[in-house]
């Protein structure tokens, strides 16, 4: 197995990672509000936010820049993720059941429901709902990956399937006998693990830890992709029919990918339940899946960092342009996709390549 990272690497993902983990409370905290220095209270959890979506964008670039699979449905994986998130934090919301019967989360008490769906149980613990965040879409993941990838389905039947997958999912969970909310999903949100939610102390918390998954999740995805795994999935995107013909097991090898993709993502579905306070089905919607893939386009496909630099570039032009212009995001989002399949076929990263491949 090659280097995980050189050493110059290393110093440049220590670096990034206190600059993100320390820097930003200090900057929200010391700072006098109205200082130039100071970080307003509402960046933090945008940031978090930030900080899941490169995680998302990272799960899909294991995948799809490494192992030719085009997912248009991990927007589903996320969306799993955070429901199991957010059935914790509805169960820690307090005593609003019928009297004699278990505690229900409110929306079950409007729609008259007289017991809590045992595939609520559990949810009362951290431990268990992180667990589940986890192994909900890794065993979605598993069991849709086997079936398609044993049928040999790939290219753009995968990608049209993968996002099926997740349009059925949206119109699962938009039911209310589904006992996930409905149309107004999980929110009103109290506690987590005791905090406030909405408290300052809370949402740093929120924001570290997702920038230490963050952290987490490019290390275990570069300790894969420099493995002979690794290798084996680069000849499994770029000749397939090769790699089963040399006796390798290309079903197992897309299989492992796809679920640690999917369990990733599910991550970092969890973390940002929290921070935004609100999960409902839109987030299954295929746009979001379509919208990850062009994250990992814009930085660049195949290269990690790239997946991490597209998706807080994407999402930082959102934000602002969302903000002067909403009418247009979609528009510039088209456009976007568009000048990077023409000319950036290689993103971001890409690009800073060949500038610096052109230096003397």
């Amino acid at each position: 197995m090659g280097a995980l990272l050189t050493p110059r690497g290393w110093w440049a993902l220590i670096g990034s990672g206190l600059i993100a983990a320390v820097g930003v409370p200090l900057a929200n905290l010391l700072p006098a509000p109205g200082s130039a220095l100071h970080l307003p209270d509402y960046m933090v959890p945008l940031l978090g936010k930030y900080a899941c979506f490169a995680i998302l964008a990272l799960s899909l670039d294991l995948v799809w820049g490494y192992a030719g699979i085009l997912s248009l449905g991990h927007g589903a994986f996320f969306a799993l993720g955070g429901y199991c998130m957010g059935m914790h934090l509805m169960r820690q919301i307090g005593p609003r059941g019928v009297y004699g019967h278990p505690v229900l989360p409110d929306f079950m008490v409007f729609l008259n429901w007289k017991e809590l769906p045992w595939y609520w149980q559990g949810f009362d613990q951290f431990w268990f709902a992180a667990l589940m965040a986890m192994l909900v879409p890794g065993a979605l993941a598993l069991a849709f990956g086997y079936f398609a990838f044993r049928s040999r389905v790939t290219g753009v039947y995968l990608s049209i399937i993968t996002q099926a997958l997740t349009f059925a999912l949206l119109l699962a969970f938009f039911r209310n006998d589904m006992g996930f909310g409905g149309n107004n999903g999980l929110t009103d949100f109290k506690d987590i693990l005791g905090f406030p939610v909405q408290a300052r102390a809370t949402r740093l918390g929120l924001f570290v830890a997702s920038v230490a998954a963050l952290g987490a999740s490019f290390l275990i995805c570069r300790l894969v992709v420099a493995s002979k795994l690794g290798r084996v999935l680069l000849a499994i995107r770029d000749a397939e029919s090769r790699v089963r013909f040399l006796g390798y097991s290309v079903t197992n090898a897309k299989l492992f990918a796809f679920v640690l993709s999917a369990t990733m993502a599910g991550v970092a579905g969890a973390l940002y339940v929290p921070q935004v306070g609100i999960i409902n089905p839109s987030e299954f919607s295929p746009a979001n899946s379509i919208e990850i893939a062009i994250w990992v386009a814009v930085g660049g496909r195949g290269t990690l960092i790239g997946a991490v630099a597209g998706a807080g570039l994407v999402n930082g032009a959102k934000s602002w342009l969302t903000g002067v212009a909403p009418e247009l995001w979609l528009f510039a989002l088209g456009a976007l996709f568009v000048v990077v399949t023409l000319f950036l076929p290689r993103g971001i990263v890409g690009l800073a390549a060949r500038w610096k491949a052109r230096e003397p």
